[in-house]
Formats: structure tokens, sequence, C-alpha cells
């Protein structure tokens, strides 16, 4: 039998715990006045870290690297969740920006800005005749379904991924009423029967079908088309909620990689570089619905936002920016996948490329090799998620990409040997 590399060779040396003093000593401040700091809050319970072990406040960011405020420095690979596609600080989205704000851009009344961005999106999404520009992703996500339960006089949501905060789609309960929760559900992905059946129980009652494409398991032959075709046979809008994928899988993100028409879409995150900025694109007779709902907010029209988007898609559109990183990507996950040949870590490689993740078997042993890799990771100054899907930007180098993979090998390595010795 052919033993892994990590039971016949010396296992590699922990590297020493990183030092995070001044990241602790700015949490416990923090916590006598900042409600999230005093909570331990997290945005979904899944985005938990290894506590002791991460930083808590950056420095600064550029490039493909952040630093901590104890000068440690990462090679990024959360990217604020997404919205990093470029890399940190990218000197035409940053100039964009800067330009506007000594203009002015809260103003009362409209900037060019807006009529170009809208425009520009409208070009670049498919299948989109208006857009509605907002700020952050719940805000798109939220405006969709008011949209659809106007234009469709129905009520009921059906809803898969995560899709935002507010009370149709939170996943904590206390705070929400009932009966708001009661108008939404969800169902099961890659799964259309279960899809089919939430329709036939909510028959004649569906606004939307408002889903994001996929999230680490990517959606079998079919099933996006067959979500569509249910979609219109019970009267229900498709929303496919692309705040993650948009602009990261492709100018025409999920739509033009996976063949799909969806009726509205919601993007944002990438398509800014950072900025704050989110939209809602698609048809323009649902969008006309604007006239009868109320969605508004004093931030919507600043304009420095979507100047940094305008100057994000035009990098993205005349460059090989996500050529490359997809072509990173790929071969992220190729090194990954040999590694866990190599070693025989308890794990898979999942997700899109532009998106991936390691996702560990679920017994105690793994989780056990799942913590001692991520430890070691982070020592060595690779900032990857736990438990989120990780995010690759254009600024990643091939001479990071092979410190990265020599990272994973070691780590791999130390949490396979490790994991084995009585705890």
């Amino acid at each position: 039998m052919t033993l892994h590399a990590s039971r016949t060779a010396t296992r590699p040396a922990p590297p020493p715990p990183l030092p995070l003093t001044e990241s602790v000593r700015l949490a416990a401040a923090a916590a006598t006045s900042d409600a999230i700091a005093a909570t331990a809050d997290d945005v979904i319970p899944s985005d938990r870290l290894i506590d002791g072990e991460y930083p808590l406040y950056a420095a600064r960011g550029e490039g493909a690297y952040v630093w901590d405020v104890d000068g440690n420095r990462y090679l990024d690979f959360i990217l604020a969740y997404g919205t990093i596609i470029l890399g940190h600080a990218h000197r035409a989205v940053d100039d964009a920006a800067i330009s506007e704000i000594r203009q002015g851009f809260a103003l009362s009344m409209l900037r060019p800005a807006q009529q170009q961005l809208t425009r520009r999106l409208t070009e670049v999404i498919p299948h989109a005749e208006t857009a509605l520009l907002v700020k952050t992703g719940s805000d798109a996500t939220s405006s969709a379904v008011r949209l659809s339960r106007a234009f469709t006089g129905r009520d009921v949501v059906v809803r898969w991924g995560y899709n935002g905060w507010h009370d149709w789609a939170a996943i904590r309960s206390p705070g929400v009423p009932r009966t708001v929760a009661e108008q939404v559900t969800t169902f099961g992905y890659n799964d259309l029967s279960s899809l089919e059946e939430v329709l036939h129980r909510f028959s004649g009652r569906v606004a939307c079908i408002l889903m994001m494409p996929f999230e680490t398991t990517l959606p079998e032959p079919g099933f996006l088309q067959g979500v569509r075709e249910l979609a219109d046979r019970h009267g229900a809008l498709l929303v496919l909620d692309e705040i993650r994928s948009g602009f990261r899988l492709g100018l025409g993100g999920a739509q033009e990689a996976f063949g799909v028409r969806a009726d509205l879409v919601t993007v944002g995150k990438a398509m800014a570089n950072g900025y704050a900025v989110s939209a809602v694109a698609g048809r323009g007779d649902i969008l006309r619905e604007l006239a009868n709902v109320h969605i508004s907010s004093t931030f919507f029209a600043n304009s420095l936002d979507m100047a940094a988007s305008l100057a994000t898609i035009d990098v993205l559109a005349t460059t090989p920016a996500l050529a490359r990183v997809e072509a990173l990507g790929t071969r992220l996950q190729q090194g990954l996948r040999d590694v866990i040949a190599r070693t025989g870590l308890p794990a898979r490689v999942v997700g899109a490329p532009q998106m991936p993740f390691l996702q560990f078997d679920d017994t105690a042993l793994a989780q056990q090799r799942k913590r001692l890799f991520y430890t070691w990771t982070v020592r060595e100054g690779l900032l990857l998620h736990p438990n989120h899907h990780w995010y690759v930007s254009a600024a990643l180098s091939d001479a990071d990409l092979d410190h990265t993979l020599a990272v994973a090998d070691r780590a791999a390595q130390h949490a396979v040997a490790a994991g084995e010795e009585p705890a």
C-alpha cells in the first residue's frame, strides 16, 4: 500500500503564532462602544474564523495583499467577501472615485455617472433593459422582491442561498415578525422536484423565485433552465441573486456562463472593486413598477461609487482581468486537488474557479484537521476563510499562487500527521 507523503517524510515544524497584540487590544477597546465587537457578531454563523489565530483589524491593502495592524502581511483570498476583483487600492478605480469626490458627489441633482452606469449595465448584463442603482446587496435583493410582488400582485417569495439581512431573508428569527416569515420559503438546490412541490403548495401565490445561481456546489446540467421553466409554468418571476457571482464569472455573469435567462438580476460586490454600489437590472416592464412602490434612500444618488463602478467595468471589459481570475482559480483548484491526493487531507475542492473552496469531511477527525490546516495557513500569511468560499483577484501573481500551493501542502502534511496523534 502506498503511504501518503506526510507519513513517510519528516513533518514540517509548525510556524509560530502570529503577533496579534494590537488587534486584540483594539477588539477589547471596541467592545465598550461597537455593538458588533461587543456581541462578537457575524453576518452568518458559518463566517466564524479561528479565534486567536486570525487578525481582527486591518491597516491597509494593496494589490493581492493586506496588512493587519500588527504589521503582518497576508495574501488575501477573502477579498472583503468578494467585493475586490482587481486587487486592493486599484489606481484607475480609485482615481475615478477621487475625481468624483472633488467635483462633489452628494448633490440634490443627479450626477451624469448615474445615467452612464445604468446604460453600461444594460449593455453588459444579458437581457437587461433598465437598471436601478442602490447601495448594498440587501438593498438590491429587497428591491427585487418588492418589485416582483408589485408586478405580479402576489406575496410569497421562494428563495435559495444567502440573500441579505432584511426581514424576508434573515436567517435568524428574533426580531422578524412571524407573518413575514410565513410569506417566504425555500427549496433544495439542484432538486427541481422540491421546487415544484413548493410551487404547487403555494399555487398562484408565488411572486418570484429568488436564488443565487450557485454557492460552493455548481448547478447540475439543466437545473437552472428547469427553474426557469417552473417559474414560467407557475407565473412567477425568476430573480438571480448575482451579488457574489456578477462581474466575477464574467461581464455577463451566471446568465451568460450557464445559459439561463432571468427576469431580474441583482449585482454588487465586484462591480465596483470594493465601493458601495449595487443594482437591480432586467425587464423594463418590471422595473417600471418603481412608479408604484417605495424604494428610496438619500445615499442612492451619491455618485462616487458609481464612478468607481464605471472604472471597474471598463477595466474588466478591456483587459484580460476576468480571464486571468478564471485561469488562476483553475490552477489553484487543481493544485489543491494534487495536495489532497498527495497528503490524504480529508477535504475536496468545490466551487467555481473564481470562487473556490475546500470542503472538509463532516467527521470529528476531519474537523480537527481542518482547524490545524487553517491555523497553519494563516500563520504563513494566507488569508483563507475556513467556512466561506474564497475569492481570486486579478492582482494575484503566478509567484503568489506558487507560494499559496506550497503553504497549503505544508499545512496539509501537518494537519494529517498531527491529526493522527492522540489529543
